[in-house]
C-alpha cells in the first residue's frame, strides 16, 4: 500500500511512501505522518492512498510513524486548502502544512492542554504505611481528601512534599492521571443572550430582513458609513445563526480590534466566544483551533489565518472591514482571507457578510454585477450625526512639528469642552530622515533604497523596510560635518510638540513602537475609554473600527500622503484611510469635527470626499479603472524576483519570458508588462525586479502562469535568483 503525502517543501508535487505491513490501521486522507526526507524527517499530510507509483516499489521509503488515527483536517477544509494552493499557484504540501497550528506541524498530538493530577488508589489507606512515615501519611491523607485529583503545585502549597509521590506510587498507594478541563456546557434550549438586542432603525432592519430571508450561499456587502451600526447587524445575524445550533466565524483585519470585538460579543451572548490571532501562544492557538473543531467554540473571532480553522457546524461567516489589505498574506502563501471566505461559504452553502464603510472597488464591482447583494446603512445609528469636514489649507501657515496654529486652537477648544482629540499621522518614529545641513546628504539604509528613520526612545536609526538598526552617527559620513538635523515629522516628534502646547493633558501615542509590549494597546485603549480629556496620536492602527465615544475632533496632519502615489490603488487606499480615520469623530452624543491639513485643498478627490460620499468617489475611480483596463476590470499577477547582485533578477525574468514564449504561444487575452526593477529596487540587501501579468479572463491568465512556473523551475539561473508569484496583488511594490 502506497501513501501519497504532501510535505512542507517548495517542490510542487506530492511524494510516495510505502506503508509498512506491520501497521494495523491505515491512515485516512488528512492524517499526519512522519517520514524520512533526505537526511532529515518531515511531518506531512496523507493526500491519497493508492497501490501505484511512478517509481519502483523498491525505491519507495517506508513511513516512520503515523501520528493520527483520525484526520486533523476535515474533508471540506482539506479541499479548500488544496483549491487555494492551485489558485494562488503555491506548493500544495506547504499550503496544507501552513494551514495547521504550529504544534501540529511539529508533530504534537491534536489534543487539548492537560494537567497531570494525583490521587490516592482506591484501596489506599494510611494504615498501610509505617507509623514513623509521618510525611508520607500527611501526603496520603491529602490525596484521599481530593478524590478528583490534586496537582503537584497544590500539594506543595498545602505544605506536603511532592517528591514523596514517587514513593507512594511504588507502594501502589497513589497514582497520576491526565486531567482535561470540561468544556462549557451549552445547548439550544439555553438563553443565548446576556443583554437584549438594540432596536434597529429602518435601514438596519431592512438589512437584517434580507439576511434572514437568505437561504444557502448568499454573499452580502454591508456598506455602512462609520458609526451606522454595522456591528449591531452582525450581532443580530449571529444570534439567528446560534439559534440553529451552528457556529460563526468573524474575521477582523488587525489584532488590535480583537479584544474590542471579543468584549462586545461576550457582553451580548451567553455562549463560548474565542479569539485566534498571532499574539497567542502556540498552545493557546491549538486549544482554540480544537475548540472550534469540536464545536465547543460557538463564535470564533480571528485574523486572516483563522480562515483555515475547522468547524463542526459553521453557519455564518462575517468579514469586518473587508477592504483592509491586512487580509492579504504578503509573504509565503499569498492568499487573501476575504476571497477564501467567499469560497468557503460557497462550498458550505452558507451566508457571508462583508462589511465596510469604504468597500474595496472589487467588492463594489461584484455588487454592481449582482454577484453580491448590496445592503446600505447611510445614516449614523441613534442620535449621532455625521462629522463636519474641513480642508485646512496650510500653504501659508507656519507649522510646529506638523501642527498649524489653527489646529492647535481647535484642539484647545475641544479639550476645554471636556472631550477628546485624535490626531492621525501615518509615520512612526521621531523623523523620517536625518540630513546633513552642510552637504545635504541624507542617512540611507545600506541594505535598502530608503532613508533611515530617526527614533528617540531609545535613540537610534531604524529602517522600517529591512529592520536594520544603527546608532545615531556623530558626523556626516560624506563631509564630516556634525550639523545633522531631523527632517520631517513622525509620531514621536509630534508627541513632543503636543506635550509642549498641552502640558497638562495626557498624550497617548499609538503606533507599532508604543504597543510592542503585550497588552500595551489594551492599556492605552482603557485610558481612552475612561472618557477623561486626552489627545490620541497614532498611525493607521487607529483607523480600523475603534469606537471612541468621547472623541469630537479628528485631525489628519498630512492628508496629502498618497494623493500622488505611483500605485494605481493609491487613491483608493488614501480615500479609505481618510474616511476610516474621520469616522472616529462624533460617534456618540457629541458632534464631531474632522480637519484635514493639506497643501492641495483643491484636489478633486479631497473635494469629493468632504462634499459627497465614498460611493461617489468609488464611482469616479471605477470609471478611470475601466478606461485604463485595471482591476477589477482585469486580473493581475505579479512575478517577483530578487538576487544578491544588480541585474540578475531582471535578467532571470527576461530569460523566463522569452523561453516561455518560445515553448508556448502567449494567449491573446494575456499581457506581460516588464520585466523592470521594483519601485524600491534594493531591499534587505537584495536587488528586486518584477513582471506584471494581466489578463481579461482568469482561465487564460492561470494557463499562462502554469507555463511560466514550469519554465521558472527549470531555469539554470534559479539557484542564484529567488522568485515568488503573487496572484491578485494588493500592492505592486
Amino acid at each position: 500500500m502506497i501513501l501519497r503525502i504532501a510535505l512542507p517543501t517548495p517542490l510542487r508535487r506530492l511524494f510516495d511512501y510505502q506503508l509498512p505491513l506491520t501497521v494495523a490501521n491505515v491512515p485516512k486522507a488528512g492524517c499526519r505522518v512522519r517520514v524520512p526526507f533526505g537526511n532529515r524527517e518531515l511531518i506531512g499530510l496523507v493526500v491519497e492512498i493508492t497501490d501505484q507509483s511512478e517509481l519502483p516499489l523498491a525505491k519507495l521509503k517506508p513511513v516512520h510513524e503515523i501520528l493520527d488515527t483520525e484526520p486533523v483536517l476535515d474533508p471540506h477544509l482539506f479541499e479548500l486548502t488544496q483549491w487555494a494552493a492551485r489558485y494562488y499557484q503555491y506548493p500544495e504540501g506547504d499550503a496544507l502544512c501552513q494551514s495547521l497550528p504550529v504544534l501540529l506541524r511539529q508533530g504534537k498530538p491534536a489534543a487539548f492542554a492537560h494537567a497531570v493530577l494525583w490521587r490516592a488508589c482506591s484501596t489506599a489507606s494510611a494504615d498501610q504505611l509505617s507509623s514513623t512515615a509521618h510525611r508520607q501519611r500527611e501526603l496520603l491523607d491529602l490525596l484521599i481528601k481530593h478524590p478528583r485529583g490534586i496537582s503537584s503545585d497544590a500539594i506543595r502549597a498545602e505544605g506536603a512534599n511532592p517528591a514523596l509521590l514517587k514513593t507512594l506510587t511504588e507502594k501502589a498507594l497513589a497514582e497520576s492521571f491526565e486531567h482535561y478541563p470540561e468544556p462549557p456546557h451549552w445547548n439550544l434550549t439555553d438563553d443565548l443572550l446576556n443583554e437584549a438586542p438594540m432596536t434597529l432603525n429602518p435601514e438596519q432592519q431592512d438589512a437584517m430582513d434580507s439576511i434572514s430571508a437568505s437561504q444557502g450561499f448568499a454573499p452580502f456587502l454591508l456598506y455602512g458609513v462609520t458609526g451606522s451600526g454595522k456591528t449591531e447587524v452582525y450581532l443580530q445575524a449571529i444570534g439567528q445563526t446560534l439559534k440553529t445550533g451552528a457556529q460563526v466565524l468573524v474575521l477582523v483585519p488587525e489584532i488590535g480590534l480583537t479584544p474590542q470585538t471579543l468584549a462586545r460579543f461576550k457582553a451580548r451572548f451567553r455562549v463560548p466566544v474565542h479569539a485566534l490571532h498571532s499574539n497567542l501562544t502556540d498552545r493557546e492557538r491549538l486549544d482554540t483551533w480544537l475548540h472550534a473543531r469540536e464545536g465547543r467554540s460557538r463564535i470564533l473571532i480571528g485574523t486572516r489565518s483563522a480562515i483555515f480553522t475547522p468547524f463542526k457546524n459553521l453557519g455564518l461567516i462575517i468579514v469586518d472591514e473587508e477592504h483592509d489589505n491586512s487580509f492579504k498574506q504578503q509573504e509565503g502563501f499569498r492568499y487573501h482571507a476575504r476571497d477564501l471566505a467567499l469560497v468557503r461559504a460557497s462550498r458550505l452553502d452558507i451566508p457571508i457578510i462583508l462589511g465596510s464603510a469604504t468597500p474595496a472597488l472589487e467588492s463594489l464591482h461584484n455588487a454592481a454585477s449582482n454577484r453580491y447583494q448590496l445592503l446600505k446603512l447611510s445614516a449614523r445609528a441613534g442620535k449621532a450625526k455625521p462629522p463636519r469636514f474641513e480642508l485646512l489649507d496650510i500653504r501659508q501657515q507656519p507649522l510646529d512639528s506638523g501642527l498649524s496654529e489653527s489646529l492647535i486652537q481647535r484642539i484647545h477648544q475641544h479639550l476645554g469642552a471636556g472631550t477628546q482629540v485624535m490626531l492621525f499621522l501615518n509615520r512612526r518614529g521621531f523623523s523620517p530622515s536625518l540630513i546633513c545641513e552642510e552637504c545635504g546628504t541624507v542617512v540611507d539604509c545600506t541594505r535598502c533604497d530608503a532613508h533611515m528613520t530617526l527614533h528617540r526612545t531609545p535613540p537610534h536609526l531604524h529602517c522600517h523596510h529591512c529592520d536594520r538598526q544603527t546608532p545615531i552617527p556623530r558626523a556626516c559620513n560624506q563631509c564630516g560635518s556634525t550639523q545633522l538635523k531631523p527632517l520631517g515629522i513622525g509620531t514621536e516628534r509630534a508627541e513632543d510638540a503636543l506635550a509642549k502646547h498641552f502640558p497638562d493633558v495626557p498624550i497617548l501615542r499609538v503606533d507599532r513602537d508604543s504597543t510592542a509590549r503585550k497588552n500595551a494597546l489594551e492599556q492605552l485603549m482603557a485610558k481612552v475609554h475612561s472618557g477623561d480629556p486626552c489627545i490620541l496620536l497614532g498611525t493607521q492602527m487607529l483607523a480600523k473600527g475603534h469606537h471612541f465615544p468621547r472623541v469630537t475632533l479628528v485631525a489628519i496632519l498630512d492628508a496629502d500622503a498618497g494623493l500622488f502615489s505611483a500605485d494605481f490603488r493609491g487613491m483608493e487606499k488614501t480615500a479609505q484611510l481618510i474616511l476610516q480615520v474621520a469616522g472616529r469623530a462624533g460617534r456618540a452624543d457629541h458632534p464631531g469635527e474632522v480637519v484635514l491639513q493639506t497643501l492641495h485643498a483643491e484636489h478633486p478627490m479631497l473635494q469629493t470626499l468632504i462634499s459627497q460620499d465614498y460611493l461617489v468617489f468609488a464611482g469616479e475611480e471605477m470609471r478611470l479603472r475601466r478606461a485604463s483596463y485595471l482591476p477589477p476590470f482585469s486580473h493581475h499577477a505579479l512575478l517577483r524576483a530578487e538576487a544578491t547582485r544588480a541585474g540578475w533578477a531582471e535578467q532571470f525574468l527576461l530569460n523566463l519570458l522569452s523561453e516561455s514564449r518560445a515553448h508556448q504561444a502567449q494567449p491573446a487575452a494575456v499581457q506581460c508588462v516588464g520585466p523592470f526593477p521594483s519601485p524600491m529596487e534594493k531591499r534587505g540587501g537584495l536587488f528586486r525586479a518584477q513582471l506584471l501579468i494581466a489578463g481579461s479572463h482568469r482561465a487564460a491568465l492561470h494557463s499562462w502562469l502554469d507555463v511560466l512556473i514550469r519554465q521558472a523551475e527549470g531555469q539554470p539561473q534559479g539557484r542564484r535568483v529567488r522568485w515568488t508569484l503573487d496572484i491578485d496583488p494588493v500592492d505592486h511594490y
